[in-house]
């Protein structure tokens, strides 16, 4: 209610002395059709000014922004797979019983381009995820998920998230995933009826977190190539990958 009287206020003080000046302006040159003139010119050049300070100049500070919004969020994501989701994803795709017909479509090389990424998303789209973690493999992943909880929930307090709504729905599945084997505490007796529910909600994840990877490579490539290289090499997907490098 304060800032609207304020608001308030300033326009009629703005207004006031606008008329001020227009007295002063007929007192000193006693034209008033020139003062006509000129404030027929002010009101029509007016909408040029919302043109440009109103759409043009405050779309590209808009775009600039969010651009900038969203050079952070990657920074997340990269944080995100660096620390769990390139794990996960390797998790997965060992436990995935028909890897082997989608795994020569995700080596990625130096010569991919924005259209073989599109391509190869769009693929994966139709492609069944699936997975068959034992009660052993899950032990594993609860440990590891639970090691990583807290960092999970700060990425999760992020403000960011709200610009990214694929990235929002995979942190959502891999926390659910956390919070499923954390109240678990000994999954190696669980029965095959939970064991079934726990494989449901990995297979969830992994139709997520491979579409954020390879969106995320996609981005890698064509902005940090240094980064493109190191994940390439660290390819969960590539049997043979190597993290040193062994060409000129």
């Amino acid at each position: 209610m304060k800032a609207s009287k304020w608001q308030i206020w300033t326009g009629i003080s703005l207004v006031g002395l606008s008329v001020l000046f227009y007295i002063v302006h007929y007192l000193i040159f006693r034209d008033v059709h020139q003062i006509f003139i000129n404030l027929l010119s002010d009101i029509a050049f007016a909408f040029i000014q919302v043109l440009l300070v109103g759409l043009i100049i405050n779309h590209l500070l808009t775009k600039r922004e969010k651009q900038a919004r969203m050079e952070k969020l990657n920074m997340v994501i990269g944080v995100f797979f660096s620390e769990i989701g390139n794990q996960l994803l390797s998790d997965f795709s060992k436990s995935d019983p028909n890897i082997d017909i989608i795994r020569e479509e995700l080596i990625i090389t130096r010569t991919w381009s924005d259209e073989k990424f599109k391509s190869v998303i769009k693929r994966l789209k139709t492609y069944d995820f699936n997975v068959k973690i034992d009660k052993e493999e899950f032990a594993g992943m609860r440990n590891f998920l639970l090691e990583k909880s807290e960092f999970l929930l700060r990425i999760l307090e992020n403000p960011t998230l709200m610009e990214h709504e694929s990235f929002t729905d995979l942190l959502q599945a891999v926390f659910h995933l956390t919070e499923e084997l954390k109240f678990r505490e000994h999954v190696i007796d669980v029965p095959k009826t939970d064991l079934n529910h726990l494989n449901i909600d990995a297979k969830r994840v992994y139709t997520l977190i491979i579409i954020e990877w390879l969106n995320y490579m996609d981005y890698l490539e064509f902005n940090y190539p240094y980064l493109f290289s190191l994940a390439i090499r660290t390819n969960p997907f590539d049997k043979n990958c190597s993290v040193i490098v062994n060409e000129d």
